[in-house]
């Protein structure tokens, strides 16, 4: 029964009844395996990426110049108030679906539904824009070594090429469609076995990230720092929204609270672990390269490679190179790992069939789903550019985190009796934060994105009403 503060709603507005989910009352086909590090590393898996090795170097020089430290720490408060919802919710409900499941529990399910079907389509298309990013470092990597394959193979038709390729050259991003399926297949193994791979490929890129700093101090020339802003405040406010989407990820991370050994305790550390580990790398990564060189000398695409190869150390950008490559498949564990575990949970709900939803009785995973992301995210990053496939994301993660951020709220208040192993410090003030912060970067949003999730919405609503509604489990 729930309390009189948040009474369980009918129709679309039903509720999942919290004291049912936060002690196991649900079945679960998912093994608890993943410890307090093991967590910690998932999360800073998803959110220590390209936005080092790429997109702090074309925000320095495009946007904010030596500023782009200011940026990065912009973001990362806006995200650590979204985070600190995150935490709170992931120590009272610590089962799969993340945002969808508190969403669901306490606004609804017609919110948690829209919520959880953005999120199939936002992380899937995250999967493959990392992939096809990697795909474009692999392909650099072979020309350095003087392997020619064939120009059909390596990128998806209307990909734009500054190296003379004749337009229609290319058919098809095969290495991207391959990553896809590598790390579809790396989950499916287990939630043991994919941890592991996910640890020792974080470690590497931690590794890297720490070569990086510390060599790179030695280079410092701090009258690269002057001008501080040559774009103005404005252009470091720009920044952080454009360097935004390289601090989240912790989101995806807490999808796997089922499979966590001690859910209530391990999530909200590894929340706030994750994120405080990842803006302290991103600050001393950001100093270290605009001291190097003159941001207006940063290599948007390959900032540190480039910058090392200016000041006499080529071979050092190269080994930088071959540890992003590997260390942005970080990027890919995550987000596939959290897709997964949202469709899974929506199917345990009844909103999607059951199929989806089944586990292998051994491996204790959703290997058909898995699978099914797997090759949906393989087809996106093996036909549409990268421009067109980032434009499929953003959008429903800013939706998630309004949604968190709002329902923290509400709950705070409506259920104030319910045991929480972390609560939200300057409530409400935090959490409205995020919520403003999140609203305000909506806007910088192209309309053709608001178009095409317009659509895919519509597509929701269809599917819910004809499905999802007459399935769920509340609706007995």
């Amino acid at each position: 029964m729930s309390a009189p503060g948040l009474q369980p709603g009918r129709g679309v507005l039903r509720r999942k009844p919290i004291e049912t989910i936060s002690s196991d009352g649900e079945e679960t086909g998912l093994s608890k395996s993943l410890g307090l590090w093991q967590l910690t590393a998932i999360g800073v898996g998803g959110i220590i990426g390209a936005g080092i090795f790429s997109l702090a170097g074309a925000v320095a020089n495009e946007k904010a110049g030596p500023a782009v430290l200011i940026s990065f720490l912009l973001a990362g408060i806006a995200s650590a108030a979204a985070a600190f919802s995150y935490a709170e919710f992931a120590g009272m409900i610590p089962k799969a679906g993340s945002a969808y499941t508190y969403g669901y529990a306490v606004l609804g399910e017609i919110v948690g539904w829209l919520i959880g079907w953005d999120l199939l389509l936002e992380y899937t298309a995250i999967v493959a824009v990392v992939a096809i990013s990697i795909s474009g470092y692999f392909n650099e990597l072979l020309g350095y070594l003087g392997i020619d394959l064939p120009t059909w193979m390596l990128g998806a038709p209307g990909t734009e090429s500054d190296d003379g390729v004749a337009p229609g050259s290319y058919v098809v991003n095969l290495f991207a469609m391959v990553l896809c399926l590598f790390i579809a297949f790396m989950l499916n193994l287990g939630m043991k076995s994919a941890a592991r791979f996910e640890t020792f490929l974080v470690y590497l890129k931690v590794g890297v990230v720490l070569l990086v700093i510390g060599v790179g101090a030695f280079y410092i020339n701090t009258g690269n720092y002057t001008p501080f802003f040559p774009f103005g405040a404005s252009g470091a406010i720009t920044g952080a929204a454009t360097v935004f989407f390289a601090v989240f990820g912790y989101d995806a991370m807490s999808t796997a609270a089922e499979e966590s050994k001690e859910a209530q305790k391990h999530m909200p550390k590894a929340i706030l672990y994750s994120l405080g580990i990842s803006m302290v790398l991103y600050v001393l990564a950001c100093l270290v390269l605009t001291g190097m060189i003159p941001f207006q000398q940063i290599n948007g695409d390959s900032a540190f490679a480039s910058a090392f190869a200016d000041v006499g150390l080529p071979m050092l950008g190269a080994i930088i190179g071959v540890g992003a490559i590997l260390g942005i498949l970080t990027v890919m564990f995550t987000f596939m790992l959290g897709v997964t575990r949202v469709g899974y949970s929506m199917s345990r709900d009844g909103l999607l069939p059951a199929w989806f939803g089944k586990t292998h009785p051994v491996r204790k995973v959703p290997t058909r789903f898995t699978w099914l992301i797997g090759i949906a995210s393989a087809v996106i990053a093996g036909v549409l550019p990268i421009g067109e496939a980032a434009e499929l994301t953003n959008i429903g993660i800013l939706l998630a985190f309004v949604i968190v951020c709002a329902a923290v709220i509400v709950l705070r208040y409506k259920r104030p009796d319910l045991p929480r192993e972390f609560k939200t410090p300057g409530m409400p003030v935090v959490p409205i934060i995020g919520i403003a912060f999140s609203i305000w970067l909506v806007t910088f949003l192209e309309p053709l994105t608001w178009l095409r999730f317009a659509v895919w919405f519509a597509i929701g609503l269809i599917v819910y009403f004809a499905y999802g509604y007459r399935k769920s489990k509340l609706n007995s």
